[in-house]
Formats: structure tokens, C-alpha cells, sequence
């Protein structure tokens, strides 16, 4: 079984407030699809209200971030048997969340 990511930046996201908790709703219907399916491992959205640090080799901690990093949004991460199978969650999860989503697969590691 492989592992896939599918995620959206929280920009992608364009919802009016009377929409929002249907969304809400929506979204929480495909978790709880694929946590009975068995193929959720994790999902969350990045708490855009706490400052990203990155911690260098040497192991002090700045508040610069590689050039380029802006890391927002909702992601879900699903083990699933077929590449297909992935792109199946992934439009069950654009659907309820209204934005189209990245999908992206892990590279296999049998340490992980």
C-alpha cells in the first residue's frame, strides 16, 4: 500500500461564511468515509496563527524559512492500493471542500 498526500493552500478555499459549516460538514463526511474505509493515517489543517521556525543542522531555531516556503492549508494523508484509488479520495475531498486539491504520492521507505 502507498501513501498519498492531498492537500490545498488555504487560499484555494474560497467560501462565503453562510457556506463555511457545510463545508465543515462536507469535509468531516470524507474523513469519517475514509476512517471507516481504513486507508485514513492523518489529516489537519497548518495552525497559520503560530510562527514556522526552521531548526538548522546545528540545531538553532530562526524564524527564516527557506525562500519560497509557504506552507498553508488542509492536508490528508490516506493509504490506498492504486494511484486511482488516490485520485478518487482526492475528488471526494476537492467536492467537499470546494477547491481543487495536489495530489502527491510518498516514495517508499521500509523504515517509515
Amino acid at each position: 500500500m502507498t501513501k498519498y498526500l492531498i492537500s490545498f493552500p488555504s487560499d484555494a478555499m474560497v467560501v462565503t461564511d453562510e457556506e463555511f459549516p457545510v463545508v465543515v460538514a462536507d469535509s468531516h463526511a470524507v474523513v469519517a468515509e475514509a476512517k471507516a474505509a481504513g486507508v485514513w493515517v492523518f489529516g489537519g489543517g497548518i495552525d497559520e496563527g503560530v510562527a514556522p521556525v526552521l531548526v538548522a543542522a546545528d540545531g538553532s531555531a530562526s524564524a527564516e524559512l527557506y525562500p519560497g516556503s509557504d506552507l498553508t492549508g488542509g492536508f490528508t494523508v490516506l493509504e490506498l492500493p492504486t494511484r486511482e484509488d488516490a485520485v478518487e479520495w482526492a475528488r471526494r475531498i476537492a467536492v467537499a471542500c470546494r477547491c481543487a486539491q495536489e495530489l502527491r504520492e510518498f516514495g517508499y521507505d521500509p523504515e517509515s
